[in-house]
């Protein structure tokens, strides 16, 4: 008589599906158009190799930050006069490494115990747009100028929606701003941050080499499938799309092109890794300078983690005024590097 056995089914290991998308496009791009395979696989493993280095100071710098517990430092940024947080907020938001949607339970707390939504919408406005990681891809691909305005225009977005909420504070759009019960769970899947003073030796302690280790691995597999398909499909954008229909759509000078960069780097975002490489070939195609900074801004704040990091906590027209504030930012800085490049 055969032994029967009560083990658990085997189940498969779980696929990421920036991997997934990664395969499909090739497979498809095989399938379709065989002498192009090469060219395309070729395209993508030649950018993700020059842009290793930079990703390999991302993952460290942000890995370090992390297992130090320099996340306390962004409480400091809700302490003292509201202009004073406003000002923190934004310049924490543009240049900390830390995503929206894992500060969502300190959030819901300072709001919740009465810290003004005028510094926390600075933050949540300049928080998904630029980090340590974001800036350097942005620099290694689109070049230092172009990172370094970014950075800039994070925190103007920031500090636009900070003041715009102070100043409007009393009128009916900003009163009473948090839902009846907020949803406080992160999504970035990390551990809760380390409390007190930052440790910046923090190989002496074996949990925050722990966290070092973790959190080093989590990102470099975070940012190579992003890059990876995100330059799988610039390669195909700059092979079967032609440069004209770039250039007619968003190129040229003026405001129009800005304005539709930001209308569709909404939509069109997948996350601020993924869009510089994007960014990066609808430049060479013909993009207007001004459009290429409008989408990456608008995209950043509307891209879904960032989207639901406020959506979560607050109602509607608070979330109605974030995108506002976003839209009015990316058009702002978008004319205003348009005029300088």
């Amino acid at each position: 008589m055969a032994e029967t056995s009560s083990q658990p089914p085997r189940s498969w290991p779980r696929v990421e599906k920036a991997w997934i998308a990664s395969l499909v496009i090739l497979a498809l791009v095989a399938l379709l158009d065989w002498p192009q395979f090469m060219p395309t696989f070729q395209f993508a493993v030649t950018a993700i190799w020059n842009t290793l280095p930079f990703i390999v100071f991302a993952v460290l710098a942000v890995a370090y930050l992390k297992a130090t517990g320099a996340e306390h430092l962004l409480a400091r940024a809700f302490e003292g006069r509201e202009t004073r947080m406003i000002l923190f907020a934004a310049l924490l938001g543009g240049l900390s490494p830390f995503c929206s949607c894992e500060v969502i339970p300190f959030i819901a707390a300072l709001l919740a115990v009465g810290a003004p939504l005028s510094a926390v919408m600075a933050f949540w406005l300049a928080s998904p747009l630029m980090d340590p990681a974001m800036f350097a891809i942005t620099a290694g691909t689109l070049g230092f100028e172009f990172a370094i305005a970014k950075t800039f225009a994070s925190v103007f977005l920031g500090l636009l929606g900070g003041f715009g909420t102070m100043l409007f504070a009393s009128t009916p759009v900003f009163r009473d701003p948090l839902r009846e019960k907020p949803q406080v769970g992160g999504c970035c899947g990390v551990k809760k941050p380390f409390q007190g003073a930052p440790v910046w030796a923090f190989w002496k302690e074996a949990e925050r080499r722990e966290s070092f280790r973790e959190t080093g691995l989590t990102n470099a597999v975070f940012l190579l499938k992003w890059l990876t398909l995100a330059y799988v499909i610039e390669a195909v954008m700059v092979h079967y799309i032609p440069a004209e229909l770039i250039a007619a759509v968003l190129g040229g000078s003026g405001f129009l092109p800005i304005l539709l960069g930001a209308l569709v780097g909404a939509p069109a975002y997948l996350n601020g890794y993924a869009a510089v490489p994007l960014v990066d070939a609808l430049l060479s195609q013909g993009m207007a300078p001004g459009a290429a900074m409008s989408f990456v801004l608008a995209g950043g704040v509307s891209s879904i983690p960032a989207a639901i990091a406020v959506w979560a906590l607050v109602k509607p027209r608070i979330f109605a005024a974030y995108l506002g504030f976003a839209l009015l930012g990316a058009l702002i800085a978008g004319s205003a590097w348009g005029i300088y490049a």
